[in-house]
């Protein structure tokens, strides 16, 4: 049995963050409804690529397993009544459309939890339900640049870039299934559901982490520095003799390894390197040596001497690599799960280990309306 298998959860989401979420708490044991309109979630047919032998699109592979899928027109009345006739019977409803969107089809917060007062009710918007912005839609790739995570990506030198998958939606995604666990185990001592409020600007702007910090306490704006980190210096790529390497020098322990490595020990006692702090003040001047020296050996000879010495640091590998590398498969991260029309079926695995109750892989991603059995 799955940590949340006494769990049951309505999606009424759509695209990435909700599904994220929701995927999320299927993967510990929730039984997911996913509702889709006849003509289904968007991401089916977000291809190519697709399913070889289906037509469903990697994409919505990627978000949506450990569901059932039941159509549901909820624009007509009868629709309206399957929802609400649903929702009298879980413990969660995730929905991300617009804010007061559901509310003319009864199916907002206030309509479900008259009927299902310990309903958890998870909303998921761009803004949020409050605010000037409240009734703008958000997409991920406008909500990076909004949230200024767009201009700490990219080059110093070049212009502002999004993170190379949609970011800001898989950590709302995230975040919504910690308020709802919280909302849940909280109903444990109230017996009353309550509304989540979740909006991708808000956790956007949380997970700047650091970054805000250096700004909220220190005054300093951030700005790009390609592969270098504001408050640590080493800790970027390095070009090699025939490629790149990440090199993360996390203390002042690590720096001596390093440098004596590099053959320049005398850098681990030098005032202008000493510390992280003279570090970062001498980036420039101390970057520029490392460079050159890095150029003496091949990458891989890089990473085993380092390793030895125990320097932090590894390879930028490409995605293919990802899923060969023995860790990443030690792991359980590539995961088969047989699909009616592939049986070939693989999706990357959840991160979270349970020692009692761990993550089940029983069943794909839903075909639209596999199982409309449920509405009677």
């Amino acid at each position: 049995m799955g940590a949340l298998s006494h769990i049951r959860v309505l999606d009424l989401s759509r695209v990435l963050a909700g599904p994220w979420a929701t995927q999320t708490l299927a993967d510990l044991g929730a039984d997911v409804i996913k509702v889709e309109s006849p003509e289904g979630d968007d991401t089916r047919r977000w291809g190519p690529p697709w399913l070889e032998g289906s037509e469903e699109s990697a994409y919505f592979l990627c978000t949506n397993r450990g569901k059932r899928s039941v159509c549901i027109d909820f624009r007509t009345p009868e629709g309206q009544q399957q929802v609400r006739k649903l929702a009298k019977t879980v413990d969660v409803v995730v929905e991300n459309f617009k804010v007061g969107g559901l509310a003319k089809y009864g199916l907002d917060y206030a309509s479900l939890a008259a009927d299902n007062p310990g309903l958890v009710y998870c909303s998921i918007t761009g803004f949020g339900q409050t605010g000037p912005y409240a009734a703008r839609p958000g997409y991920d790739f406008l909500i990076q640049a909004m949230g200024g995570l767009m201009s700490v990506t990219g080059p110093a030198d070049g212009e502002p870039q999004k993170v190379g998958v949609a970011l800001s939606d898989i950590m709302t995604g995230l975040y919504a299934t910690i308020g709802i666990l919280a909302a849940l185990s909280e109903r444990e001592q109230s017996a009353r559901g309550q509304h989540v409020d979740l909006a991708l600007l808000d956790v956007t702007a949380a997970t700047l982490a650091n970054q805000a910090s250096n700004f909220l306490v220190g005054g300093q704006v951030p700005t790009r520095l390609g592969n270098a980190h504001p408050n640590i210096v080493p800790y970027q790529a390095f070009a090699t003799a025939d490629g790149h390497c990440i090199v993360a020098v996390g203390n002042d322990r690590q720096f001596r390894s390093f440098v004596t490595e590099l053959g320049m020990p005398e850098l681990g006692d030098d005032p202008r390197f000493a510390s992280n702090e003279a570090r970062v003040a001498n980036r420039d001047e101390l970057v520029g040596m490392i460079e050159k020296q890095m150029l003496h050996h091949k990458r891989d000879e890089w990473l085993l001497r380092l390793e030895a010495a125990g320097v932090p640091a590894g390879p930028i590998n490409e995605v293919d690599e990802v899923f060969a590398d023995p860790q990443v498969l030690a792991r359980g991260m590539r995961v088969k799960i047989p699909h009616p029309d592939n049986p070939e079926l693989e999706v990357a695995g959840n991160p979270i280990k349970l020692s009692r109750t761990p993550v089940e892989y029983d069943r794909p991603p839903p075909k639209l309306g596999e199982h409309d059995k449920l509405l009677g």
